[in-house]
This record gives structure tokens, sequence and C-alpha cells, in this order.
């Protein structure tokens, strides 16, 4: 491929879970102008289908599929629908995640606990398990997990959810490990403080943002936008020896 077009994804399918707002929206958006085929997925189908038109009104091409990782069926479902409609994937980001708590660690429930668990280790870890084995048949493909830096510097009243992206860090480097001679590689995006209704327990809160301020040398909040840029490498051409790598978006947050 010519080094002009390390970037293209014309031709490929590309799987976005959390993808009606935030980060995953931003990546959806930015795999499908480089020419993926984008499934938009997410709990709600409606604000699936919503970012999905939108891309399909900019020229884009994109299709709403509504997923839960934190359902065993509906993972199974929606590996069985791009199964029979597309017989492949080739991009699987792994976005959804779930953060209910925010708290002192010690009085985490187990409701909360359980929820964390299922969706950000159980849900991922099935998620790439099972689009491990379609793109096994195609000769290959990429997965990007999203993590965190709290996966590896812990957030303060995040325990399980720090605990839980600690865990999908590992995993990314133990499916890396294994599909390597298979084809399809498997890297992390660890991204930092960003501007996201996930993240509105921390932007919100001036006391916490400004403590956090304190410690990102660029001195400010990512946009979501800016961490599409590193998934788009991870999942092209131009990152081809790239596997079990874990990349950090944070504005520097981890160099303190």
């Amino acid at each position: 491929m010519s080094q002009t077009n390390l970037f293209d994804l014309t031709g490929r399918v590309a799987l976005v879970t959390g993808a009606s707002r935030g980060i995953g929206e931003s990546v959806a958006r930015t795999l499908a102008d480089y020419g993926a085929h984008v499934i938009v997925s997410s709990r709600k189908i409606d604000a699936c289908e919503a970012v999905a038109q939108s891309i399909r009104e900019g020229g884009g091409s994109a299709e709403a599929v509504a997923c839960h990782i934190g359902e065993m069926e509906q993972i199974d479902a929606i590996w069985d629908h791009i199964g029979e409609t597309h017989g492949k994937l080739d991009i699987l980001v792994n976005n959804a995640a779930a953060n209910p708590y925010f708290g002192p660690i010690e009085d985490t429930d187990l409701g909360a606990f359980q929820k964390t668990v299922d969706v950000n280790i159980r849900g991922y870890f099935f998620m790439c398990a099972r689009g491990a084995q379609l793109m096994k048949k195609a000769g290959g493909g990429s997965i990007v997990n999203v993590a965190s830096v709290n996966g590896v510097n812990p957030g303060h009243f995040q325990g399980i959810y720090s605990i839980t992206k600690a865990a999908v860090i590992s995993m990314t480097k133990s499916f890396a490990m294994e599909l390597g001679q298979q084809g399809v590689r498997v890297n992390a995006l660890l991204p930092g403080l960003t501007d996201t209704r996930f993240a509105s327990a921390l932007t919100s809160n001036d006391a916490i943002k400004k403590q956090a301020m304190a410690h990102i040398p660029m001195k400010r909040v990512a946009d979501p936008s800016e961490m599409a840029g590193t998934v788009l490498y991870l999942v092209s051409d131009a990152s081809t020896y790239t596997t079990g790598a874990c990349i950090n978006a944070d504005g520097g947050y981890l160099t303190i």
C-alpha cells in the first residue's frame, strides 16, 4: 500500500461499541470519514440510529445495531448479525463501559461491583473473543480496547472502575500474545480526563477538576475527538507491526 494511503479504511467493516456519544461517537465518525462501513452500537437503538444517520448524511456508510455488552445474549446476537449480514469484521473498537459508582472503595455495593465487572471485564472479554473468531476466518483484523489511565494510576473514588480498567490492559496484552500469529492485532487506548457525559462527575466538579489539572501537564480536559486519531492509527495499515500496545492519550498525566 502507498504510504499516502496508510489510513485508508475503504472496504473494511468496523464495529464501535458505546458509539452513541462521547469518545465512541467521535471514533465512529472518524472511521467512516476514512472509508469504513461503521456499525454504530450502544444500548439504545434510537441514539445509535441518530449517529448512523448523521454519518450517512455526511456521505459515509453506517448502520445502527443495539447491544448491551453487559448481557451475554446481546453479545451473541450482535455477532450473529454481523456474521450473517457482512460475513466478516475488520475492526472492533470496545468502548462501551460502566462506571455506576463514585465514592469510597470500601462502600462499593454488590450491585455496582457486578455491573462494572459484567460490562468492563466480561463484556470486553467476550466481545474480543467473538471478534477474534470472526476476524481469523477472514485472515485478520484489528481490535482496540478503550481502557483508561485509571487502569495504571487508580482514580480517587473510582476503585472498582479502575480495577476493571487495569484488567482491560492485561486482557489486551493476553489477546495480543495469543492472536499475533493469526493476523489479529489487539491494542488499547488509555484516555485521560475527557469532556464526556461519562466523566461529568469529574469535569463538572470544580474542586475535583482543579485537582486533576494539577496532574495534567497540558492543563486542560481533552475533547472526545482527540481520542479518535489514536484509534485510527491502531486500526489502520499505519500500525501493522503494532500489537499489545497500550497508548496513553492523557495530556501527559501519566508522566507525572
